[in-house]
């Protein structure tokens, strides 16, 4: 299997996603805005996607993956498709459990994470839209046991295709439901939640015939006998056991995460919507890169482990690290010097007005700055995962958790909104570097010859962009050009293809070449 060319069909496909993603965010700043009401969708949502986080793509894939390739490769597919029929049994009345408490207690976990909507007058509209939602966590769960399984016999496109079911359920509930709910007198961003749910089902839905084309589609249990059996499975207590660690791990990120919501709520209304807004935008890179290689990354790596081949293993960990440092640094340049340009065209039109557009720069500034250690951590964490060390991570995450919220109490009072950004971005590079430095320490990943040539290339490659895009962001004006839509998206379109042919191009000239980073695994 050629690794660059899956993770450029997982790309391309998460491409497709984050589009409708980015159209998904413009729909609902036009109609919304960044007002009180979407303060309480986002931290309502929130919910639901924090747990999806924790466990779905988190812990649960951390722990489960890994263990999923080891079994295939060692004891067959007889034996990986009971260890998924046991898996799927216990995981789906657990989150039938998990449910019901969440829907239940959601007055208490909006307090716990959004205090301030109670004076913003948002807390009762984000209670009832975590009630709407929290079903979600249920469907997302079982969308990452079917990807990690279609994953680990790499058939990457169809999870890589599923969140544009959820982009497409957000577009339509925005343009097509909320103006329905209007009508009759319903509030009109409890069409977004209607979307959330919508989406989950078909993310749910879109896996199962490609589950079934591989014959591994689940057999869930519902009898007392067939679940205590499923119960009893050894696999499924190994992926328990490894989930510990990881769920703490994981943790770490999200506690972090409803610190920064909490405080975020106290700024002042707005607030959490321009980092929500930011935060699309960079998931752009993070999405393209750092997802699409850790989803390719974490199978091959697993399997590399289970058949002892160390020069195999640390030979794709440099592969993905080269690859962080040749898209994700430019990405960051942009995003530092040229963020004006990308929110006004993208966003400013309808209820988004030209305020908004300045307090969402400021942030994605901030998320700029560590852009590659997010990315990194894509990359360098499955490099633990792969040999079933959850443990350093987590110690790392708790550190840098810590580190995070100290330096929210030196960038909050001075940067407001974006000095949570901005803590989360350095606390992300730390992450990233203590991960890589521990990985070379335990020879886990010995780095190729010509690093010091390659990167000296593409830091001449990003500086001559990047002076490219500062003269842009000094030339124009993009917040008085939304008057002239067409020609400020011409101008937008033009600016950053000719940094991307400057960007590639110098590199041509000083000699890489793409087809050295063609591998096959």
């Amino acid at each position: 299997m050629n690794l660059l060319r899956a993770a450029s069909t997982v790309s391309l496909l998460t491409l497709a996603s984050r589009i409708t993603g980015l159209v998904r965010e413009q729909v609902v700043a036009a109609t919304f805005g960044a007002s009180v009401v979407t303060d309480a969708f986002n931290v309502a949502f929130r919910l639901p996607n924090l747990l999806r986080r924790l466990f779905a793509e988190g812990a649960f894939s951390q722990a489960f993956v890994p263990i999923l390739a080891e079994t295939r490769t060692r004891q067959g597919d007889e034996a990986t498709r009971s260890l998924v029929d046991a898996v799927a049994t216990v995981l789906c009345w657990a989150l039938l459990a998990t449910c019901i408490v969440g829907v239940v207690g959601a007055p208490l976990l909006v307090w716990l994470i959004a205090q301030g909507l109670k004076a913003s007058g948002g807390f009762d509209l984000a209670v009832v839209m975590t009630r709407l939602m929290f079903p979600y966590i249920g469907f997302m769960s079982l969308v990452a046991l079917a990807a990690g399984v279609l994953n680990t016999w790499k058939r990457f496109a169809v999870p890589a295709a599923t969140p544009v079911l959820l982009n497409l359920s957000f577009i339509a509930a925005a343009w097509w439901l909320s103006p329905v709910f209007e009508r009759h007198g319903i509030e009109p961003v409890y069409a977004l939640a209607a979307g959330v749910m919508l989406g989950g089902v078909l993310q749910f839905a879109w896996q199962l015939p490609a589950l079934a084309r591989i014959g591994m589609l689940p057999r869930i249990g519902v009898a007392p006998a067939a679940i205590a059996t499923a119960w009893r499975h050894p696999g499924v207590h190994r992926v328990l056991r490894q989930m510990a660690p990881a769920l703490l791990g994981v943790s770490v990120a999200q506690i972090s995460l409803l610190i920064n919501t909490q405080i975020a709520t106290q700024v002042g209304p707005g607030a959490v919507s321009w980092l929500s807004y930011a935060d699309r935008l960079m998931e752009f890179p993070t999405a393209l890169l750092g997802v699409a290689l850790g989803v390719v990354l974490l199978p091959q790596l697993s399997a590399a482990q289970a058949r002892d081949d160390a020069v195999q293993f640390s030979a794709m960990l440099d592969w993905g690290l080269r690859l962080v440092v040749l898209l994700a640094l430019p990405c960051a340049v942009a995003l530092l010097v040229f963020p004006q340009g990308l929110v006004a065209v993208l966003y400013q039109r309808g209820a988004f007005v030209a305020n908004d557009v300045a307090q969402t720069v400021t942030a994605l500034r901030g998320y700029g700055v560590g852009l590659l250690g997010l990315v990194g951590l894509k990359v360098l964490t499955p490099g633990f995962y792969a040999k079933q060390d959850i443990r350093t991570p987590v110690r790392v995450a708790i550190v840098v958790l810590v580190l995070t919220q100290l330096l929210n109490l030196a960038f909050v009072p001075w940067l407001g909104h974006a000095g949570l950004a901005l803590s989360i971005g350095c606390g992300a590079l730390v992450n990233a570097a203590w991960l890589m430095v521990g990985l070379r320490r335990r020879g886990s990943w010995l780095p190729a010859p010509g690093w010091g040539a390659f990167l000296a290339r593409v830091v001449l490659a990003t500086a001559l962009m990047g002076a490219l895009l500062a003269a842009a962001t000094w030339r124009f004006d993009w917040v008085a050009l939304g008057r002239q839509e067409l020609l400020r998206a011409g101008l937008l379109a033009a600016v950053l293809g000719g940094a991307a042919l400057l960007y590639f191009g110098t590199l041509l000239a000083c000699g890489l070449r793409l087809k050295s980073f063609i591998r096959r695994g």
